[in-house]
């Protein structure tokens, strides 16, 4: 009976070791799946801002729009070297968030007026939806990266993170300061 306890053990312990190999394994691929996600999320970003930033009618949202293209494209190469560092090859994943929050940006801009600050509140809080959802996408995959023991890739998923959380309170702003007041005026 002691013999059978022992080899018991034995089994459970290699039966443990091997499920937490696995369960790493998993964890990892769960990371990089999201990484492909936000990968492809930014990248179709890069190419719908400019139509946002063309339908704003305020100066100061067409503005704020055109600077956070070029931070998002920032944020396509610090995503390349995050696969980089993971050594595979950066590649996206059809992200269907995203896709759905741009159509939203873009059903905002068919269903207004042209020069419109009814517009620009539709835009603002169809860029803000997105704002959010990379907030999370970014804060989780930070917090992925950081378990895994991937300091530099955690480094720079928080750079982008508090990018995008200075985006959406810009965007705020914007909103408070002027274009809610003259949307609600229309």
């Amino acid at each position: 009976m002691a013999g059978t306890t022992r080899t018991s053990s034995r089994t459970t312990k290699a039966a443990s070791s091997r499920s937490k190999h696995n369960g790493d394994s998993r964890f990892h691929h769960l990371f990089m799946d999201e990484l492909k996600d936000i990968y492809w999320a930014e990248k179709h970003l890069v190419k719908a801002l400019p139509k946002m930033r063309k339908a704003a009618t305020s100066e100061e949202l067409a503005n704020a729009i055109e600077e956070h293209l070029e931070v998002t494209k920032e944020h396509v190469t610090r995503l390349e070297n995050i696969f980089d560092m993971m050594g595979v090859r950066a590649t996206g994943k059809k992200c269907d968030a995203m896709e759905g929050l741009i159509a939203e940006g873009q059903t905002v801009i068919s269903d207004t007026e042209e020069d419109s600050a009814v517009r620009d509140a539709g835009l603002i809080i169809a860029a803000q939806k997105i704002e959010h959802y990379e907030i999370a996408a970014y804060g989780s995959l930070r917090a992925l990266a950081m378990k895994m023991g991937h300091t530099e890739a955690a480094s720079l998923l928080e750079q982008t993170l508090d990018e995008e959380k200075e985006t959406d309170q810009l965007l705020t702003e914007i909103a408070e300061s002027s274009i809610n007041e003259e949307a609600a005026a229309e």
